[in-house]
């Protein structure tokens, strides 16, 4: 009977997991990513997050709101993680940059981004491998 009781009080005293979009990096080396996506009227990309080898991050803090959401990463070297869904992103430590046309043409490269099914999801987490 304590062993319920105990059971129960756990459960009733435990935190709820905050929702968002997390990315975990499952290799050894650290990794810089950065996030497309569509706010509902627009098209966007931000970067960069860093992330350390065999650590998570949360790149979006809150319930999620799309089902898609577009990821690159490098690590700098040969390792990248692409896709098929070009968005433009900057040289610069952080960036924020509306629209994924005309990327040159507005002073930034432009990186495939692979596409990250949440499943309509509100809580999400995707993990970066070798």
């Amino acid at each position: 009977m304590n062993r319920i009781v105990a059971a129960l009080a756990l459960v009733l005293l435990a935190t709820p997991a905050e929702a968002g979009l997390t990315l975990c990096n499952g290799t050894a080396h650290p990794v810089r990513l950065a996030l497309g996506r569509f706010d509902g009227t627009h098209w966007m990309s931000e970067g960069w997050w860093k992330i350390a080898g065999h650590r998570c991050s949360t790149l979006i803090s809150g319930p999620l709101d799309a089902r898609y959401y577009y990821v690159y990463a490098t690590d700098g070297g040969p390792g990248s993680w692409d896709g098929s869904r070009a968005f433009c992103v900057s040289a610069d430590d952080n960036f924020k940059i509306a629209g994924r046309g005309d990327c040159a043409g507005r002073g930034f490269d432009s990186k495939d981004f692979f596409e990250v099914d949440t499943h309509d999801k509100t809580d999400y987490t995707q993990s970066l491998s070798d």
